[in-house]
């Protein structure tokens, strides 16, 4: 199953911010130093903009820290002015006015101030979101290129889910701390810096006062959250298992009507949505009370303030507004805390991304074309094997001393029981694997001195498992064969046997396959990827298992086509059926890696050894099915 698919079904979900909630674990990173670093190489070539986003984060928050301070003299004006009149209508002595040109200058300031760090924020916002972007880019073409240079090896060794799930998810993770997250630490930063200043400049007591609840919070988050991390474990664990059972409830829906299961998967669901109920009213009711019990500490922090700065306005050691300022303060201080801590978080399962992204991009390419590569203009066919040894595994070899001579236009069919190495001749042939001893050659030339786009645009393949596009049906069998005509399309179809049943859907050619190509069936998917092959008109032909999805009768039509389209040429066919391969001009046995047995159909059969006990076994089969 893909990861990312996982990830949908072990309910995968951001908190705050864009991090994990609070109290989850988080994904961390093997080599935290190490990705950093190499993460930071495509940070460099933007020096500049990164200094200008810094500039404008710290300007921005320098404003806005300001401010507090400045309305705090407002407000302690204003005050001045009140107490003034009520002093002076007590003694009946003139009651001077309020000083509201200086309040509204005060105000002016303020907007200033406020309308600077907003477009400061503006700025930094939009150099950061085109660097994050322009990252994202050079890493997503750094990945595509690597993809494109790796061997056959790595994608069997890996699910296409875990390599999309490092092209897209780990990629959008990396982009959006870019984005978001570092510029929020840089803000937090200078925030908390630029508050504790304006803090000490008010009152050293009070801040002293404030940092008191501080370690109260810590210890209070601390005990909650290991608390609750186990609760959100098992949350995620249930979870996926129910997300789990519904995708293969849904997915298998008919065969559990068939069986008459519904009661016992609808029973599972209850029992797993149980556990997951509990599971998660335990995770978040334990997770929820951090909040209400931090804003608790903080407002006992906020009491203690106002009585200790209420004193000492009276003792006149600060002014009115000071205490104003000062608990706006407090409040801009213990956000800015809580925002890094989930920073640093967010930081740990990026890096812990970036790595996965890195893991990919240090993985061992194909071994790159020789820089004297031949190209092969026109092909005969002329194949051979000499003294080939392969092993997917080097400890492990596969196919010892294979020698096979394939003349010009001749059909080559190869056969035997599973693994015994038959798909393995055709990724050899194609260079998807590197053979570990030997050679291989088309026309007297070692494909290694071949280019491999040459190579492989030398074959055509048609293969058991059909691979068609989202698109119209015209340009997926078009696919092979690049500016084909649309007569040339036809013809090809025609020859597939395709043309009818293409020509019953309502939109004909111009039917848009989906992005599995489920709206037609498995043996018509089959007879596209025929046309296809028969467009590019390949000097030699492989084909693996080609009709095995379609019906007898439309076989025998296609094993015509394929005979006229294989005269001529060389052809690899690697079959079950024997009864399709009768008129081979030569049948390679296998078993366990080697040639075991080669000759005609007849010979074979005359011989009476294990292709002969194959063909024998499935034709009593087929009798049997016959006779039922």
């Amino acid at each position: 199953m893909s990861e990312k698919r996982k990830e949908q079904r072990q309910g995968k979900h951001k908190g705050p911010m864009g991090g994990p909630p609070m109290g989850r674990p988080v994904e961390k990173a093997k080599d935290f130093k190490g990705t950093i670093k190499r993460l930071m190489q495509y940070l460099k070539p933007r020096e500049f903009q990164i200094i200008m986003v810094f500039l404008m984060a710290a300007l921005s928050t320098v404003f806005a820290i300001l401010s507090p301070k400045i309305m705090g003299k407002a407000l302690t004006k204003l005050f001045d002015g009140i107490i003034a009149k009520h002093m002076a209508l007590k003694i009946n002595k003139p009651v001077p006015a309020i000083d509201y040109a200086y309040i509204t200058r005060i105000l002016i300031i303020l907007i200033l101030l406020y309308a600077a760090s907003a477009l400061f924020s503006y700025v930094q916002q939009y150099i950061m979101a085109g660097i994050a972007q322009n990252i994202v880019l050079q890493i997503r073409k750094d990945i595509n290129d690597k993809l494109s240079r790796l061997p056959l090896k790595f994608f069997d060794s890996h699910t296409h889910g875990e390599i999309l799930s490092r092209v897209t998810n780990d990629v959008d993770n990396i982009a959006s701390t870019l984005q978001q997250s570092l510029t929020q630490l840089i803000t937090s930063i200078v925030t908390i810096v630029g508050v504790i200043i304006m803090m000490l400049t008010i009152s050293p007591l009070m801040t002293l006062i404030a940092f008191v609840t501080l370690p109260l919070c810590a210890i209070v988050t601390k005990q909650i959250a290991s608390r609750s991390q186990k609760y959100f474990a098992e949350q995620q664990k249930d979870l996926g298992e129910l997300n789990g059972h519904v995708e293969e409830m849904y997915t298998g829906h008919k065969i559990i009507k068939a069986f008459g299961h519904e009661d016992e998967s609808i029973d599972k669901f209850n029992e797993i949505n149980e556990r997951l109920y509990k599971g998660s009213w335990e995770a978040q009711f334990i997770s929820g009370i951090i909040m209400p019990l931090l804003n608790f500490i903080n407002n006992i922090g906020y009491v203690l303030v106002c009585v200790v700065g209420g004193i000492m306005v009276t003792k006149r050691k600060i002014e009115i507004g000071d205490i104003q300022a000062f608990i706006q303060y407090s409040k801009q201080f213990t956000q800015p805390i809580v925002q890094t801590a989930n920073i640093i978080n967010i930081l740990q399962s990026t890096v812990a991304s970036a790595e996965r992204v890195f893991e990919l991009l240090d993985e061992t390419e194909e071994i790159p074309d020789r820089p004297d590569v031949k190209e092969l203009k026109s092909v005969e066919g002329n194949v051979k094997f000499e003294d080939v040894k392969f092993g997917y595994n080097e400890d492990s070899i596969l196919i010892n001393d294979m020698n096979i001579d394939v003349k010009k236009g001749q059909s080559i069919a190869i056969v035997g029981p599973t693994g015994a190495g038959k798909t393995t001749i055709v990724n050899l042939l194609m260079r998807f694997y590197e053979i570990n001893d030997g050679r291989i050659t088309v026309d007297g030339v070692d494909i290694r001195d071949i280019s491999r786009r040459n190579l492989r645009s030398i074959f055509g393949m048609v293969l058991q498992d059909t691979w068609l596009f989202n698109g119209t049906i015209r340009d997926n069998i078009a696919y092979g064969r690049e500016n084909a005509s649309e007569e040339e399309i036809i013809q090809a179809a025609k020859a597939a046997h395709a043309d009818h049943f293409i020509r019953t859907l309502p939109e004909g050619y111009d039917t848009v396959l989906n992005e599995e190509a489920s709206n037609i069936s498995q043996g018509q998917k089959q007879l596209l990827t025929i046309a296809r092959a028969i467009l590019a008109d390949p000097s030699i032909l492989i084909l693996d298992e080609a009709t095995s999805s379609v019906d007898t009768r439309t076989e025998i039509h296609i094993q015509k086509a394929m005979d006229a389209l294989a005269k001529g040429r060389t052809s690899f066919i690697i079959a079950h059926r024997l009864s399709t391969i009768r008129d081979a001009d030569l049948i390679l046995v296998m078993n366990n890696g080697d040639i075991i047995e080669k000759g005609t159909h007849k010979e074979l059969l005359d011989k009476k050894g294990f292709y002969a006990d194959l063909y024998n076994s499935q034709f009593t089969g087929a009798k049997i099915e016959e006779a039922i």
